[in-house]
């Protein structure tokens, strides 16, 4: 099912400035046991980003409704909310009175990976912009061509780096390294996605015995740590078997207590799909 701006309609208009110039934001929400998973979280990031975009937030009751509608008693499914700034004239100038383009999608539960990853190292290069650091926009062509090198990688996921080396995020993940009772996540006032399930690790992290920070991270962090795991709103907590670097090199990680630990207790607090 496809939602625009409440009617069931796969169109957009062509002149919609989420098509022409990416001016948007969107969420991408689990539905578990016909529930949506940590939507206030979602909610919440979906609020900062239209005020640093100066994008007119829709009634969130508006949007909660229609998302039951596209739910329509799914046990099992993926919602992707879009919010583009509408439509407008010609040219990046954003109009004087935007009226936001809401767009859902009911998309099948994907079939994601039993097994502990293998993570290797893109290639493409993560821009560095503040201003939009940490913002789920509509501009993800980064993203896009990081996520073309994992077949030749062959890996299930890859980490992505901004232009002094410093670790970001996976082309869908965020990424956490444990060493000791230390857990650490890159730094994303520069670039990146500030995640749903990442704000939940760093919030919930102590209560397994982990202390976290987010910190400036290398590859050789990565490869010198205990364990390194990926997040996501739909994989939940994922651990990474073996890391790929640069050179081809693969780095294995033996079983860390500490991350049993945290998955142990996203599984039995019901945190992850």
């Amino acid at each position: 099912m496809i939602l625009v701006n409440g009617d069931v309609t796969p169109q957009i208009a062509v002149v919609d400035r989420g098509l022409a110039y990416g001016d948007g934001l969107f969420e991408t929400i689990a539905v578990v046991d016909g529930a949506l998973r940590h939507w206030p979280r979602h909610l919440d990031r979906l609020t900062q980003g239209c005020a640093r975009l100066a994008i007119p937030l829709p009634d969130p009751d508006l949007i909660g409704r229609e998302l039951d509608t596209a739910l329509a008693g799914e046990a099992r499914a993926v919602l992707k909310l879009t919010l583009t700034r509408g439509t407008g004239e010609r040219g990046y100038r954003p109009p004087p009175a935007a009226r936001p383009t809401r767009i859902v999608q009911r998309l099948p539960w994907p079939a994601l990976a039993s097994a502990p990853a293998r993570l290797g190292l893109c290639a493409m290069r993560l821009g560095r912009n503040p201003a939009l650091a940490g913002l789920k926009h509509l501009n993800r062509l980064e993203q896009v061509l990081g996520a073309a090198e994992l077949d030749a990688l062959d890996v299930d996921e890859a980490l992505m780096r901004d232009d002094r080396g410093h670790c970001v995020a996976g082309t869908r993940t965020n990424v956490f390294a444990i060493r000791g009772a230390t857990l650490a996540t890159p730094d994303l006032g520069e670039c990146g996605i500030a995640g749903i399930m990442r704000g939940l690790v760093l919030d919930r992290a102590s209560r397994c015995g982990l202390a976290p920070h987010v910190a400036t991270l290398m590859t050789a962090d990565l490869i010198a740590a205990d364990a390194v795991f990926l997040t996501n709103a739909l994989v939940g907590l994922w651990p990474v078997a073996a890391f790929v670097d640069a050179t081809g090199i693969e780095h294995r990680y033996a079983p860390c207590a500490a991350l049993e630990r945290l998955r142990h207790h996203f599984t039995v607090e019901r945190l992850v799909p």
